[in-house]
């Protein structure tokens, strides 16, 4: 068993770090928000993540587990820290992974190892991180390993992922990439893949969820197509799919997390290549506005209209809201009816207008969120934005009887349809 420091304590650093020391390793994990590492220490978690709170107290209860706001010396150093993108110049941030390598330079000692997990663009490891590092005198690949390792987990399933999914690794030499598997294999069930290089280890990730986002991409505008030809896009899609050498993804409103609707970035970051990415980019982000022009169509006008949004998580059963759909549309909507956005709570206290927001996951309380019967009373439309399990099981005929108009818009295809067609609620599924 090794010493690990882990760098960053939010939603992957967190669960890594538990992982760790859960598996025997002495861990210290590190973060520069004081108030985070107050309330780890207090038992709080922040993180909205099935079996989290659990699986970090067992870490903390066994001491394995320490939450500190300093870096000690430490065997292996893990950079798991936010790499935010511009939504305007589409380019990424770095300085969180350059701060993290700046402290942990002073901390090196000959034989340490440094794994960056952050997802980031290719060449970033040997680009950025390596010559920070080696301003402590060490080389790196000879004097202490270097490596890239991203994670490729899912929230609402991230411990059970860390275990199982399999983990790639790529070094600046041979000799990095053997240190980092020797870490990783004291829990990976799985296969532990080894690349040629750390940047194609970058490159591998970021290739991954760009495919997702792409096929999502081809999903969506299968969907509008085929409404145009008044064609059911999913059965076609489920047709399609049993060919076995085609597998569309589904349609939907947009994708969320701060993978999907990011890394394809990542991949111009530096190149001008980017042509077919680019464009499922803007096909994903245009989904908004594709499902209020739906709207419009069947309301004439979505101002001086109540809409009611069902799910602001990005994806379903978790209270992640990052990159969200459902606030996109809301905000898309909100642009529409008024001329503006405010979908957080606003200092004087006003809610946004036209708009009702429910989410039984999210416990945001900058958020506008109602309660369900609130949300929906009196509400001209419906919108389904999220497949939590709560919303399958609605009953249509309650929520007709809630609503002033009749509209229904499930954009994740989850409603019963002969259920809700048997009301005089009209359902339009995307």
């Amino acid at each position: 068993m090794s010493s690990v420091c882990v760098h960053g304590l939010g939603y992957i650093g967190l669960p890594t770090a538990a992982m760790f020391a859960n598996y025997g390793h002495d861990v210290v994990g590190f973060d520069v928000d004081e108030e985070l590492v107050d309330e780890l220490n207090s038992g709080e978690i922040r993180i909205d993540e099935p079996g989290l709170r659990a699986f970090v107290t067992q870490a903390l209860e066994s001491g394995k587990l320490v939450i500190d706001d300093e870096i000690p010396p430490s065997k292996y150093h893990i950079i798991c820290v936010p790499t935010p993108l511009d939504r305007e110049t589409k380019r990424v941030d770095l300085s969180y992974v350059s701060r993290s390598a700046e402290a942990i330079a002073p901390e090196l000692r000959t034989g340490d190892t440094v794994i960056l997990e952050s997802t980031v663009p290719p060449g970033t490891t040997v680009g950025t991180v390596q010559p920070i590092l080696e301003r402590s005198g060490l080389d790196a690949g000879e004097d202490v390993a270097l490596v890239h390792c991203p994670e490729t987990v899912l929230p609402g399933n991230i411990i059970t992922e860390l275990r199982e999914n399999d983990r790639i690794i790529g070094g600046v030499n041979g000799v990095s990439t053997e240190a980092a598997v020797r870490l990783y294999e004291s829990f990976v069930e799985s296969e532990i893949r080894t690349m040629v290089d750390a940047t194609t280890a970058e490159f591998v990730k970021l290739i991954q969820n760009t495919y997702r986002d792409t096929n999502i991409a081809l999903a969506n505008e299968i969907a509008k197509l085929a409404a145009d030809y008044g064609v059911d896009s999913r059965e076609a899609i489920r047709l399609a799919n049993t060919h076995p050498r085609v597998d569309i993804h589904q349609p939907g409103p947009g994708v969320g997390g701060h993978c999907l609707p990011i890394d394809p970035w990542f991949l111009g970051h530096e190149s001008d290549a980017l042509d077919l990415i680019a464009h499922a980019r803007e096909v994903n982000d245009g989904m908004a506005s594709y499902i209020v022009d739906r709207l419009e169509d069947e309301l004439g006008t979505v101002s001086e209209r109540k809409v009611a949004i069902l799910g602001v998580a990005y994806k379903g059963n978790v209270g992640d809201t990052r990159m969200s759909p459902g606030l996109n549309l809301g905000d898309e909507l909100q642009e529409r009816a008024v001329g503006e956005s405010p979908l957080e709570t606003r200092a004087d206290g006003d809610e946004p207008i036209h708009l009702s927001f429910h989410d039984p996951h999210v416990t945001d309380q900058s958020l506008a969120l109602e309660p369900f019967d609130e949300a929906v009373a009196d509400a001209d439309a419906l919108v389904v934005s999220t497949d939590h399990k709560e919303y399958e099981t609605l009953d249509p005929a309650a929520v007709e009887q809630k609503m002033a108009g009749d509209l229904v818009v499930d954009t994740k295809s989850i409603l019963d349809e002969a259920a809700w067609n048997a009301t005089d609620l009209e359902l339009i599924r995307l």
